[in-house]
């Protein structure tokens, strides 16, 4: 009887079940989104570093080579 009772569920039950499944998805998406956004932002940041740790000692022993 109980396994019996367990696959019987209401239409508003499997509705809500459903829902819930999609709310998970969607949030799984946007934490997927968000991860991948963090890592371009700091990939560009470490870009940005070492161009100037590299370009303006360069341009000082430049400058001052004249």
């Amino acid at each position: 009887m109980s396994s019996n009772a367990k696959k019987k569920i209401s239409r508003q039950q499997r509705a809500a079940r459903i829902e819930q499944a999609r709310e998970r998805e969607a949030a799984r998406a946007a934490q997927k989104e968000r991860s991948e956004r963090m890592k371009k932002i700091f990939t560009v940041i470490v870009c940005i570093v070492l161009v100037l740790a590299l370009g303006l000692p360069t341009m000082a022993i430049a400058v001052l080579g004249m």
